[in-house]
């Protein structure tokens, strides 16, 4: 074996063996075309035969459509390959253009083409009756061919769309999820029915179709509940804390939330109505809502579970609840009511308030909370003045951060950027991370001042940071600070503390990086102090009583 022949890359012989060498590529866009991957392996095979190429790859893509590069594992495989000059082979094989994409943009086709191109690599259509050589005619061809595929895409989106309206309007499921409490039956082309169709099942008989009927008995006592309960409580966080407090599973997921009691409210299924095309996504786009006029009703075909009064007295509830057409006076007017009933206002007591937007809408029209916050006379406690001149501590701190990486550079250390943690790694074990010390409760000019560094689970190190004063407006020192290990993710300390938890202050950035490099230089394989927690006082010792009592 020490004689053997070795071939290495790029020598004559290797590439000799390449320019004999191909992959293939093969897609099918549904698991339904069950003998599409053979046959055109069949006829890649034959191509390949004829022009004397040995395959030694296969990419393939099963169920996924050509509309996008995305989730197409083996042609994202292929093209990293070629980009990283993996492949061992000259020549791509496909049976026809529709398989190597239908996009919508026929450049996007071309594309992919090019980088196999660029490479070296020759893309062979081996079911195509043009030579793929570069040719005027053969450029031609190919550029209608991507057209013919993409339009093919877009002419077959419109046929099945109108026909999955067509079949909701005779009250027909035409796709989706199950709703809670339904489930599919399969009837014939004389809506007789053939059984129930499970989690994935599916038809395989074109004049078969799916229908809805009442599911468990369990479930369809549980929607009952939602609905009358709903009536009495109008809350639907309410509504799904007693569901999760008696472990009743929902639909999906682990536990009941709000927006899934919600949908049940709304959805018109539960009184025997299909509605369809609400929402729509064609070829891939964005999806969008659709206006009423658009949508596909299909009433009284499937058996109702609640009463048409019950479902249009919830709805009527959220309806009247809803805040979409609120001025910006009114929305001020009932925070200032929600502030006078709970004492303080928080995003979270905003958004659980039921006759106010969520916090969002609120950072949408008045800029941030602060805003809104000011302009109902509410003051929170929380550091908003640090918030206005984040960004400029940060372009400080990021300063600090180079100016100690060069620092230490220079006193011989290696540094390296841990991205992780969003810091420095020193020779290889040492870890520095830099952060800002904000001042707690700046507003409380009695107390005495302290500050809190975010810490979140950083591994052992020290920690570089700016301790600010002033209402968060000037810088008062720099620190050291020994990293904790701790479940807490917040570092909190007042300046008698600060001695207490090891954490050493200077004055400047020079003195602190000289005392760093003393401690660097001072560790080999050791590591860094842990920052211990402050002592407690023990409390005195009381004599104990006589009890009369022998110990057992």
């Amino acid at each position: 074996m020490g004689n053997a022949l070795v071939i290495r890359r790029n020598t004559q012989l290797a590439k000799a063996q390449r320019a004999l060498h191909a992959a293939q590529y093969v897609r099918m866009s549904t698991d339904r075309q069950r003998y599409s991957i053979e046959n055109q392996a069949v006829v890649i095979a034959a191509y390949a035969q004829t022009h004397n190429l040995t395959i030694v790859r296969t990419y393939r893509d099963e169920g996924e459509s050509g509309l996008k590069l995305k989730n197409r594992l083996g042609l994202i495989q292929l093209l990293d390959d070629v980009q990283s000059e993996r492949a061992d082979f000259d020549h791509i094989l496909i049976y026809d253009i529709s398989r190597w994409g239908r996009f919508q943009d026929t450049d996007e086709s071309a594309y992919y083409e090019f980088i196999c191109k660029q490479a070296g690599i020759k893309v062979s259509y081996c079911a195509e009756q043009f030579e793929n050589d570069g040719c005027m005619v053969s450029s031609i061809v190919k550029n209608i061919k991507r057209v013919m595929a993409a339009e093919y895409s877009r002419e077959l989106s419109v046929k099945v769309h109108a026909g999955a309206c067509r079949f909701a309007s005779m009250g027909f499921k035409s796709g989706g999820l199950t709703p809670y409490a339904l489930q599919r039956v399969l009837v014939d082309e004389e809506h007789q029915p053939k059984g129930i169709l499970r989690k994935g099942d599916r038809k395989y008989i074109q004049t078969d179709h799916v229908k809805l009927q009442p599911g468990e008995l369990k479930e369809v006592t549980v929607v009952k509940w939602i609905f009358r309960r709903f009536l009495d409580v109008k809350s639907e966080q309410a509504l799904a804390r007693e569901l999760n407090r008696h472990s009743i599973p929902p639909c999906s997921g682990e536990r009941w939330t709000g927006p899934k009691i919600t949908r049940i409210l709304r959805n018109e299924n539960y009184i025997g109505n299909i509605i369809y095309n609400r929402l729509s996504s064609k070829l891939g786009t964005k999806r969008v809502r659709n206006s009423s006029d658009k949508w596909v009703r299909s009433e009284g075909c499937i058996e109702p579970i609640v009463s048409v009064d019950d479902f249009l007295a919830a709805r009527k509830i959220i309806a009247e609840r809803r805040v979409d057409g609120l001025t910006e006076g009114e929305m001020l007017a009932r925070l200032r009511r929600t502030l006078k009933k709970e004492g303080r206002l928080t995003p979270r007591i905003i958004s659980k308030t039921v006759d106010l937007p969520s916090h969002h809408v609120y950072r949408a029209h008045f800029g941030t909370m602060r805003n809104a916050y000011r302009l109902v006379g509410y003051l929170p406690e929380r550091n908003f003045e640090y918030m206005d001149s984040r960004h400029m501590w940060l372009h400080r701190l990021s300063e600090l951060q180079s100016q100690v990486a060069t620092q230490i550079e220079k006193a011989g250390g290696q540094v390296v950027l841990n991205g992780l943690a969003d810091g420095l790694r020193v020779n290889g074990m040492i870890n520095i991370y830099f952060r800002i010390a904000q001042i707690e409760h700046p507003a409380r000019d009695h107390y005495a001042p302290r500050w809190f560094i975010q810490r979140r689970n950083l591994p052992d190190g020290w920690i570089v940071a700016m301790r600010l004063a002033d209402r968060s407006t000037t810088l008062l020192d720099y620190l050291l600070v020994p990293t904790i290990r701790t479940d807490r993710n917040t570092i909190r300390f007042s300046e008698k503390l600060r001695t207490r938890f090891r954490i050493v202050s200077f004055k400047t950035p020079g003195a602190l990086v000289r005392s760093l490099n003393r401690r660097l230089a001072s560790l080999n394989t050791a590591a860094p102090t842990k920052l211990r927690p402050p002592k407690t006082p023990r409390k005195t010792d009381h004599p104990k009583r006589s009890t009369g009592r022998a110990r057992r």
